[in-house]
């Protein structure tokens, strides 16, 4: 897609997208099957998966040429991400893409070994994508596996490592998650101070939530492929119980949903590429709208496969435990609203303050 298209809302994918998509789809269908995923819930992590998966190129590409890597666009990450989210991979790529995104930023990478490791994923960094900067101990989605641990303290963004890594706790999300307490860190590295050090944070938790929604956009939509699929094979009365309105009509609020997500993913990547001071609040907003829905929507594609859909040996019950656990990796989704209410309302008293000020002394006054 051109610089302007997804500003006219098209969101048609080039052919060079198709190809970088189809890619790492069939990546996941042959690398990670639901056994894999099943077989990696103790430690939330696999780490031959997550090395066939660097090997790709999927950590190197998220990064800009003058850091080493292949300067892909954040729409093309979300063209990953998506795929991740399809097969539920147990592997930590949105958070390792969005710190080294972050440390190359800041030009924090670090030596030219340390740099090469973080680069090619051989050392795994991650990030606290919760929206306040508190310090403290804090719960980090992937605390539990990361070489690196970067997050804001006040105004300061800092870099933690750990001799001995903290424990996984458990989660609905079977993610690699982990209480990290600064005060316990071996080393601990200040990486930028004051306010672009903050925005430079900021705009790393912006892209978490962008790509967090794209990649609950693919796994809510494996998850109603598998209904759709449940329901042209299980008949009632001699009919496919898809023809069903009960069945089929929240199936397709479940794929309107799939495209608007994917759709406001996709957007919000693009203008945070190219405009990002046009539309500031579309990440948040992305990630809200995700947040919010996909445990809904694949709530519904569970029970449309009935007691099987639940049972614990069921692909769709595992999709089900992650929409609602991966939404809230990055805290409670309502602080992101709030978050959306403040950058509208600020952008709309800007307006209005712009508005009135080239209006003639005393316009717009009652009399």
């Amino acid at each position: 897609m051109d610089r302007f298209e997804l500003r006219r809302l098209d969101y048609s994918l080039s052919e060079d997208h198709t190809d970088l998509q189809s890619a790492y789809r069939q990546f996941f269908k042959s690398q990670c099957g639901i056994e894999t995923v099943w077989a990696a819930e103790g430690s939330g992590f696999d780490k031959s998966l997550w090395e066939r998966l660097c090997a790709t190129g999927a950590t190197t590409m998220a990064l800009p040429e003058a850091a080493g890597g292949d300067g892909a666009t954040l729409v093309d990450l979300t063209l990953v991400a998506e795929e991740v989210g399809r097969a539920i991979a147990p592997v930590p790529w949105i958070d390792h893409v969005c710190a080294t995104r972050l440390l190359a930023t800041l030009d924090a990478l670090g030596d030219e070994a340390q740099s090469a490791a973080l680069i090619n994923g051989e050392q795994l960094a991650c990030l606290d994508p919760r929206v306040d900067g508190r310090g403290g101990k804090r719960l980090i989605p992937a605390g539990s596996v990361a070489d690196h641990v970067v997050f804001r303290d006040g105004d300061d963004v800092v870099r933690l490592s750990f001799a001995t890594r903290p424990a996984k706790v458990d989660n609905i999300g079977r993610l690699p998650m982990a209480w990290v307490d600064p005060a316990s860190a071996d080393h601990r590295l200040v990486l930028g101070s004051g306010t672009e050090a903050v925005a430079s944070y900021q705009r790393a938790l912006d892209e978490w939530r962008v790509l967090m929604a794209a990649a609950l956009t693919g796994l809510l939509e494996a998850t109603m492929l598998a209904a759709a699929e449940f329901a042209k094979t299980r008949y009632t009365l001699g009919v496919p119980i898809a023809t069903l309105q009960g069945i089929s009509h929240p199936l397709a609020n479940v794929a309107i949903t799939v495209e608007g997500g994917r759709n406001l993913a996709r957007r919000a990547a693009w203008f945070l590429d190219n405009e990002p001071d046009e539309r500031p609040e579309l990440a948040a907003s992305a990630f809200v709208f995700m947040a919010q829905e996909a445990p809904r929507a694949a709530t519904t594609a569970v029970h449309v496969q009935g007691g099987l859909g639940v049972s614990a040996e069921a692909a769709s019950a595992a999709y089900l435990l992650r929409a609602r656990g991966w939404a809230l990796a990055g805290g409670d989704p309502a602080a992101s609203a709030k978050q959306i209410a403040e950058l509208v309302c600020a952008r709309e008293a800007a307006s209005t303050s712009r508005v009135a000020s080239l209006l003639p002394s005393g316009a717009g006054r009652s009399i």
